[in-house]
């Protein structure tokens, strides 16, 4: 589409999984023609699953509106095509493992020696020094390393994040850095070097966590659906089986919790329960009147005296009632399997023609790509 911010930026992309085609599929989404390197066998993550209508279901929401290019950057001739489009790009972004791209002539250094102009971005999985610089570094794994799945979950047996969330928040980060190099080059003329790991993206999202850690000695206790540090902040079971989560964050609505929900106005201002600080050191008691109380109604009853509060609340859905969602927005993207819906972009103001973008088949633009770029002099 014509009106779309990043319309006319180009990045070539040597991408694989999930961190860099997530960043590449935002700037795509932006407006910006992203052509996607991948080798003959294809980026791994198009054989994760076939849930997305026979297709992987990461790599049909990560790489929708892509050029599909296959090369092998082993042979001179590709690395040189390859160089050729990255003289008229504007973005060069990869993930491969530390030190492969230099090796075959692809080094970001070497790349804005050869074109001042270009940006760079390098996503790797603990950096590009120190003792963890050739470790395989995979979400879970970073998950681990990190103390995140420390601080996850209920007590007990140690969990995964149910989504891919060190790659996610990864690839968004990438792709905020990329705008703001874009943006600083309007004023330069310059390109800009990037260079992300995902155990720093991770370790910035733990900040919390960590400072609370070095203040007092422990990290936040694993607390299942409920909140380390507010209560009542979690989840309360219905009569009907319903796991409901509240949030009381400040005295104001625990004020209102407590007289228009719990019917219990002698608790508001209670030398026991009267502020957050005062009721973390009885949560248990806590939690259980919350409980009892939930205990003895029904989802609706509990629904309609939380609305008339304005307590904020949010009911557990699984899968099935997520895809009925009434907040579920959702769009559709052609693909060699056919038509793939999923949720629609966050920015709801953002129009996305679906007849104009698709997520490609491997090499599908191979042969367009080359004869475009066959002339151009390096």
């Amino acid at each position: 589409m014509s009106d779309l911010p990043l319309q006319g930026v180009t990045i070539v992309a040597l991408e694989q999984a999930v961190a860099a085609p997530v960043a590449t599929c935002r700037l795509a989404d932006a407006g910006a023609r992203v052509i996607k390197l991948e080798r003959e066998s294809g980026d791994f993550a198009r054989t994760y699953d076939t849930a997305a209508n026979g297709q992987s279901a990461y790599f049909a929401w990560a790489n929708r509106g892509k050029e599909s290019l296959t090369v092998d950057i082993k042979k001179t001739d590709d690395v040189k095509l390859v160089k050729r489009i990255i003289a008229k790009s504007d973005v060069f972004v990869q993930n491969l493992s530390v030190g492969a791209a230099t090796r075959v002539g692809l080094g970001s250094e070497t790349l804005r020696s050869e074109f001042p102009h270009l940006i760079t971005c390098d996503i790797s999985g603990y950096g590009e020094a120190g003792s963890y610089r050739d470790m395989k570094a995979y979400d879970l794994l970073i998950q681990a390393e990190s103390g995140l799945v420390s601080i996850s979950g209920p007590p007990g047996e140690y969990g995964r994040v149910g989504v891919s969330l060190v790659d996610i928040s990864t690839g968004l980060s990438a792709a905020l850095a990329i705008n703001e190099a874009l943006f600083a080059r309007r004023r330069t003329g310059e390109g800009r070097a990037i260079k992300l790991s995902l155990f720093d993206v991770i370790a910035d999202w733990m900040s919390v966590p960590l400072l609370q850690h070095e203040e007092h000695g422990s990290g936040p206790e694993r607390v299942g659906l409920a909140h380390p540090s507010i209560t009542p902040y979690g989840g309360f079971v219905s009569s009907d089986g319903v796991t409901i989560v509240i949030s009381v964050q400040n005295d104001r609505e625990w004020k209102a919790f407590t007289e228009q929900v719990l019917d219990r106005p002698d608790l508001t201002s209670h030398p026991k329960f009267a502020t957050n600080p005062i009721r973390m050191q009885r949560r248990a008691e806590v939690d259980r009147m919350v409980q009892d109380f939930f205990s003895a109604r029904t989802k609706m009853e509990l629904v309609e005296l939380l609305t008339d509060a304005r307590i904020a609340f949010g009911v557990v859905n699984e899968m099935p009632a997520f895809a009925q969602h009434p907040a579920l927005r959702r769009t559709r993207f052609e693909s060699e399997t056919g038509a793939i819906r999923m949720p629609a972009h966050p920015d709801s103001e953002r129009r996305v023609n679906d007849d104009e973008v698709r997520i490609p088949r491997l090499g599908e633009h191979s042969s367009s790509i080359r004869e475009e770029f066959s002339d151009v002099k390096s």
